[in-house]
Order: C-alpha cells, then structure tokens, then sequence
C-alpha cells in the first residue's frame, strides 16, 4: 500500500513537472490509433457496430491493462514503481487542461479569429461565429467539465484498485482507456451505434468520481464563502449541459467563480458576475484545489486502511 501512495504522489508531481509530452509512442496516443483501427463506421454492417462496440472496449482495455498487470505481478520494485509514477503520469491530465486554457488565452492576445483556432482543438462546436466570451467560454469550460475525466477520475480508480486489489495503476489505465473510446467515439452522428457502449461505460465509471469533485468543490467554496452561489447554480443549471455527470463540476465552477459557460444554441450555465478574463484566475485555482484535495484524501485513504 505504501508503493501505492508513493506512486500516487510522484505520479502528479512528474504531471505537474512534465506535461503531457507529445509523442507517437505516447500510451494514449497508441491506444487512439487502435481505436481508429477498429472503431469505423463505415467497417460493419450496421446492425453489428454495437456489437462491435462492446468488443472493441473490451479488447481496447485488455490490452491496455495487459502489460501493466505482467509487470506489476512479476516485475521487481524497483521497476514497477517507476514504470507506475510514468504510466500514472500519463493518465492524469493537470498541466495539459491548463497548457490548454493558456493556449487559447495566448491565441486571444493576437485576435478572436487566433482564439477561435486555438478553441477548436478543446471543443467541436462550429467556432466560426463565436465572440470573444463564448471563446474563453469553450476554453474554460472544457476545463471545468475534464477536471473529473482528465484529473478526478484517474485518481479515484487508483485509489479504488489500489486498496481492492494492491494494483492502483490498473485502475487509472482502465479509465483512461475508457474515456478515450468515448472522445474518439461518443457521439451522436454516424458513430453513435459503435460509440454508444463506450459512451455509456465512460457515463458509469464516471459516475462516483464526478460526484466527489462536487463535494470537494462545495467545501472549497465553503471556504470561499461562495457556498450559497454554487449551489444555486448547481441546482438549476446542473442538468442543462446533457449527461450525468459533466454539469456538476461545470455548474458548481460558474456559480462559485460568478461567470458564466455559454455554448451558443445548446445552455448558459452560471451568471455573469464576472467576465470569464476577469474570473479564469479563479476557475484555474479551484481546478487545482480540487485536484490536491482529492490527491491528498486518496493519499491518506491507502495509508490508513
């Protein structure tokens, strides 16, 4: 259980250090391309592709916790922990959501239409139209809402399958095999029959983690005196971006910080207390917040019990 926290730990400071290197042997970007290989819609016949939905995440996640699992089993200490810190790293996305954020920031300084590029790569909305709040709106909200994928998630199945089964990092590889499926796949176009297995999975083993960034989100605005706000917006406006769990962190967010998320045509969630230049310092500091709390709290639960 030690090695668990210790891999926990180091797995966030290298995130926090590092970054999301870009590569194409990075682990997620090999598991992108065998989902491309076998998640085309155009591949089966029609009355097939849920089928080959379900095996494709079956197989996708066989082999991407294949070779955790021979190296943790058999492998001495002094590789498994190593190899756990990098691989942990490579699951959590801290530094990249805020890489992000930054990027499009950075872009707005040279003009909207740089902002509207540098947006593209965080959301798939149309950003042609866009003005200039709905641009930082796209950028931070995406953080908002991949705080519980990119962050929140991750640590709690390394908690989870650390204390379950001594092997934390099978759990983090799990997920984020998952929600990888459901970005490439997850939609309600031509994919939405090889993507509506993927997608549903990455709704359940989101579920609980979603839920506990909104407590420790509550606390924080407790603390914050901003209790009273977030939780307003929480109960009005959760359900307004669709699925179970991406509204909780982003209303909880826009009614703490006092901004508010506006995707054109689809949900404004929050009030505009604030612009989203004036408030985006907050939102990235409770981002973070969040991120050490939850480390910290997994931290202590894999020492304790």
């Amino acid at each position: 259980m030690a090695f668990g926290a210790i891999t926990l730990f180091f797995g966030l400071v290298l995130d926090r250090l590092i970054g999301d290197p870009r590569s194409a042997f990075h682990p997620v970007v090999l598991i992108g391309k065998f989902i491309g290989l076998w998640g085309r819609t155009n591949y089966y016949h029609k009355g097939f592709e849920r089928f080959a939905g379900i095996f494709g995440w079956l197989l996708t996640v066989g082999i991407a916790i294949l070779p955790c699992l021979l190296i943790l089993r058999y492998a001495p200490w002094y590789i498994t922990v190593p190899f756990s810190v990098i691989i942990l790293s490579f699951c959590i996305g801290w530094r990249s959501l805020e890489e992000h954020v930054r990027s499009v920031e950075t872009a707005l300084t040279l003009g909207e239409e740089e902002g509207r590029k540098a947006v593209q790569y965080m959301v798939s909305r149309d950003t042609q139209t866009l003005t200039l709040e709905q641009i930082r709106s796209g950028a931070y909200e995406s953080a908002a809402e991949n705080l519980v994928d990119s962050i929140i998630a991750p640590i709690f199945w390394f908690v989870v399958f650390e204390l379950l089964f001594g092997m934390g990092l099978i759990g983090a590889v799990l997920f984020r095999s998952a929600n990888t499926m459901d970005a490439m796949l997850g939609y309600k176009d031509e994919r939405i029959r090889i993507g509506w297995f993927p997608a549903r999975m990455d709704d359940i083993l989101a579920f609980v983690p979603a839920r506990v960034a909104g407590v420790i989100l509550l606390v924080i605005f407790l603390l914050k005196g901003r209790i009273k706000q977030a939780s307003y917006v929480l109960k009005h406006d959760r359900k307004k971006r669709p699925g179970f769990n991406g509204g909780i962190p982003m209303s909880l967010i826009a009614g703490g910080c006092g901004v508010m998320f506006d995707k054109p045509g689809v949900y404004q969630i929050g009030f505009p207390e604030q612009t989203l230049e004036e408030g985006g310092k907050s939102i990235i500091t409770t981002l973070r917040w969040c991120t050490v709390i939850c480390a910290l709290l997994g931290i202590l639960l894999i020492i304790l019990i």
